[in-house]
């Protein structure tokens, strides 16, 4: 199969989008006719069929649709390339991309990054970071998507590469008023009779407590889903559900909204957290720059 066209592939989206040849020309300031011919030339290029042509429009087809997510990511990557070429033509001596666990973005990443950023050695050096859980941030590093990856350690990170990073301590919270808020420490089998909050359900702290509740033959009643930790935190306020969540992420917002924060006695409890790479001899100069800069040192 020839190479794909870029340009085609975004008249490709941009059709599928509005559903009609006629309309997609418009936003594109280009001609109907020339966008058939193009998606034409597409058509036999793949060697399929890829729009239904309806009365009013059109739609893809199934291959049209498989092809319609490729074409998104093409698009974002070509996106990704032409603002990284942008930013050395400008004078940056660098660019790094870190995807990074919600729990590591809420807690350190954000002002670990910052300090690093305001050292004179370092201010043409550029930062993007993007949120992911887990198991995505190692196939993004793996994938060449991200050069560094935070994540938490008990990650499957494979072939991968790491340093330490920081830690964490997980607790429960729960509003001040609930059977559980006078305790001092909990056991997670004693949380299991309550409704809980859940960050996403695939997420590695999520299915690791779904793996220890069925350890012990029980599972955990999911009452809410959220996707941060400040959400959480206003359902377990509203006294929906209970959750946990890092001390370090929840105990300024629960003196504020008074909630207990109980620390949770189990190993898996406090948590450590990783830099994962490819290959530290294959990372840029800057990227190895701000991988020194994230690693902890090592402690007993």
């Amino acid at each position: 199969m020839r190479d794909l066209d870029l340009t085609t592939l975004r008249l490709f989206v941009a059709v599928c989008d509005a559903g009609n040849i006629a309309r997609a020309g418009e936003q594109c300031a280009i001609v109907g006719s020339a966008i058939s011919k193009r998606l034409a030339q597409l058509e036999a290029t793949v060697g399929t069929p890829l729009l239904l042509r309806k009365r009013h429009g059109v739609a893809p087809t199934p291959a049209g649709q498989s092809l319609l997510e490729h074409a998104r990511g093409m698009l974002a990557g070509a996106g990704r390339i032409e603002r990284d070429m942008q930013a050395f033509s400008c004078g940056l001596r660098g660019q790094v991309r870190i995807l990074a666990s919600a729990s590591a973005m809420a807690e350190s990443l954000a002002d670990d990054v910052a300090a690093f950023l305001k050292a004179p050695a370092h201010a043409k050096i550029q930062v993007d970071m993007e949120e992911r859980i887990s198991p995505e941030v190692v196939r993004g590093v793996r994938d060449g998507t991200a050069s560094l990856g935070i994540c938490w350690d008990a990650a499957d990170i494979g072939s991968l590469q790491q340093r330490r990073y920081r830690s964490d301590h997980l607790c429960m919270v729960v509003p001040a008023g609930h059977p559980l808020a006078r305790r001092k420490a909990l056991r997670f089998e004693q949380t299991l009779d309550y409704d809980h909050v859940s960050l996403p359900i695939n997420s590695a702290v999520q299915v690791m407590l779904q793996r220890a509740a069925a350890r012990i033959g029980r599972t955990v009643n999911y009452r809410v889903i959220v996707s941060s930790f400040e959400a959480a935190l206003r359902v377990v306020r509203a006294g929906l559900a209970i959750s946990l969540v890092p001390r370090e992420v929840g105990q300024l917002q629960a003196q504020a909204w008074n909630l207990k924060l109980i620390p949770l006695d189990e190993p898996w409890a406090r948590r450590r957290f990783i830099i994962c790479f490819r290959d530290a001899m294959a990372l840029s100069p800057a990227a190895q720059l701000l991988a020194d800069h994230l690693t902890q040192p090592d402690t007993p």
